[in-house]
């Protein structure tokens, strides 16, 4: 049976070194750096959230502003087409 050493030596190698990569991965000094890692995730999220909801708050002023300038321009065209109907029924009046 002929044997293929190079293949057994990378075998064993990736061996070695998944056994040494799990060593490392969960060591002290790895779980500081996933700690603060995900701290600093968090506080990125906060900061998305924060501004999220500022600016959400900022479009809900702005939609309400709006709807009140679309009802205040509805008012003064209504008021005016009232007053030019106004104008047209004293014409007519003036007329006869």
């Amino acid at each position: 049976m002929n044997m293929n050493w190079r293949k057994i030596g990378i075998f064993a190698a990736g061996v070695l070194f998944g056994t040494a990569g799990i060593k490392i991965l969960t060591s002290k000094d790895a779980k500081k750096v996933y700690t603060n890692c995900t701290a600093a995730a968090l506080r990125a999220k906060d900061c998305v959230v924060k501004t999220t909801t500022t600016l959400q708050e900022n479009m809900e002023d702005i939609y309400e502003s709006a709807k009140q300038i679309n009802e205040a321009r509805a008012a003064a065209e209504e008021e005016f087409e009232d007053t030019a109907q106004e104008l047209k029924d004293a014409e007519k009046e003036l007329a006869e």
